[in-house]
């Protein structure tokens, strides 16, 4: 199961935001495609990378667009934790 933290619902809202600025449909087009990406990581948990500067196995992220969706391995669940901007070096989980 996915398991959005409130810190990731808030994440999705600002990017959201952010992009409708200049463009509603593009924003649409970011938002669902991270939310799909969220959702298969139910069967392909580990397909993300490991978050170097964490030092931990459980933490992954994958890259989306300009964003990096981190998320938590948990047995069968997946958290998504937080959305980074790509160029942002440093987030607090």
């Amino acid at each position: 199961m996915v398991i959005w933290s409130e810190v990731a619902k808030e994440d999705l809202s600002h990017i959201f935001s952010f992009i409708a600025n200049d463009s509603r449909l593009y924003a649409f087009k970011v938002v669902d495609e991270i939310i799909e990406l969220s959702e298969r990581l139910v069967k392909f948990p580990l397909i993300g990378k490991r978050v170097k500067e964490l030092h931990n196995n459980d933490i992954r992220e994958i890259p989306v667009y300009s964003y990096r969706l981190i998320y938590q391995v948990s047995g069968v669940d997946v958290q998504i934790v937080t959305i980074v901007h790509m160029k942002r070096k440093n987030f607090k989980l």
